[in-house]
């Protein structure tokens, strides 16, 4: 494509005459990258399309970028990202470029995480391809994704239920003795066993709570607004004052 084209030239000459182009590494590119990924998904959750569109040519950039510093070490371009995923996309959906039947998408995730091990890359055990960086909530998701595609997995949701109150109950015990240690662990196991409930009620729970997240944001900043027009800080106010006008954020 002309515009893709375009870009990698860009990107070459960025590299050759800007002093801050230049410096760039692998290593130095990739928390900007991290931060650009966070910034596309809070454009997703607003779903505002323009926004989603710049932020996708911003993480576009930084694979451009990836693919320039991959060619000087001759290891790989852009070409070769390209021909990658592509080989990798036909090879595993063999019920579209082979003969393989499947059912249902559950199908298609069981085969995805069964090919992927047949690949090797030195990867020998099922979770060793989630990343230890993720953050804990997607990890766990990651985590249950990958045993449920090897077949690991409840029947029902109704038995996730189950499990998500039995380990409700471990923590309230916990909670009872008053071992902080072991509150700690119970209170992951609560939070694992809720991820894995909204993995059977097709939720996803990262999304579930950063809605939550910016709902309580939103509300709080009308209450603070609120007691600003009233002449008033947030710590003069009693919790009953400030409980009327969080009734009427969440009126609005």
């Amino acid at each position: 494509m002309a515009a893709i084209d375009r870009l990698l030239t860009i990107m070459d000459e960025l590299r050759e005459q800007c002093p801050w182009d230049k410096k760039q590494t692998f290593e130095s590119l990739r928390h900007l990258t991290i931060e650009e990924t966070y910034e596309l998904g809070d454009a997703i959750l607003s779903r505002d399309l323009d926004e989603i569109k710049n932020e996708l040519g911003d993480l576009l950039l930084h694979i451009a970028f990836y693919a320039r510093l991959g060619s000087e070490e001759k290891a790989f371009d852009m070409a070769d990202i390209a021909h990658g995923i592509s080989e990798k996309l036909i090879y595993r959906h063999p019920h579209i470029y082979g003969d393989v039947e499947v059912e249902n998408e559950e199908d298609v995730k069981k085969n995805w995480e069964a090919l992927k091990l047949k690949e090797g890359k030195g990867k020998k055990t099922v979770l060793e391809g989630v990343p230890k960086g993720l953050p804990a909530l997607v990890k766990a998701q990651r985590i249950q994704d990958k045993v449920a595609g090897v077949g690991f997995d409840w029947e029902k949701p109704a038995q996730v239920w189950e499990k998500v109150q039995e380990e409700l109950a471990e923590f309230q015990a916990e909670v009872a003795q008053g071992n902080t240690n072991n509150i700690e662990a119970e209170f992951g196991d609560v939070l694992f066993s809720m991820i894995n409930y909204a993995r059977f009620l097709k939720i996803n729970p990262d999304t579930a709570l950063e809605r939550t997240n910016q709902k309580f944001i939103q509300r709080f900043n009308y209450l603070e607004a609120k007691a600003k027009a009233l002449g008033k800080s947030l710590q003069d106010m009693t919790l009953a004052e400030m409980d009327i006008y969080w009734e009427e954020a969440k009126r609005l």
